[in-house]
């Protein structure tokens, strides 16, 4: 496990893996949503986002934590990863969290509640297609976030 992808719907806790599980094995952690958002929220074009990530991805170890929706270009972390996290867990436990967070637009809560019957398909088809060489753990709930982190130790 050395260059890992975090991936997930809002709420879901990718962060907070990303941090606990690059603290356990000392790989560094990067956060997308830093590299991604402009401060006026407006998504970058997806040709410079391809080469953002391709530098980011170049480094020989890494924890990258973000799922940006239909903003995202999945291939280039995928294709890079040794291993490949998605949270799926219930849009109930991710609603909460994201209301903890209370900054978020329609348009997150829309992508968030939609995400197991829209996004996720289009998930596993890019895991299937770009990462087949990688260790793909799908965590339901926190009991599964804890065992894989017990065994990053």
């Amino acid at each position: 496990m050395k260059r890992v992808v975090i991936l997930g719907r809002g709420g879901a806790g990718k962060s907070t893996l990303a941090r606990r599980l690059g603290a356990a094995t000392a790989l560094p952690v990067v956060e997308l949503d830093k590299h991604f958002w402009p401060e006026d929220l407006t998504p970058i074009p997806k040709d410079r986002w391809v080469m953002i990530q391709r530098r980011l991805v170049s480094e020989p170890a890494w924890i990258t934590d973000g799922d940006l929706g239909p903003y995202d270009v999945l291939e280039v972390r995928l294709a890079a990863a040794d291993t490949v996290i998605v949270l799926d867990f219930s849009v109930w436990r991710c609603g909460w969290r994201a209301l903890l967070r209370s900054r978020e637009n329609m348009a997150f809560w829309r992508w968030m509640i939609g995400y197991r019957r829209n996004s996720l398909p289009l998930v596993n088809a890019a895991i299937a297609e770009h990462a087949g060489h990688a260790d793909v753990r799908v965590l339901r709930n926190p009991r599964d976030v804890e065992k894989l982190l017990a065994q990053a130790s």
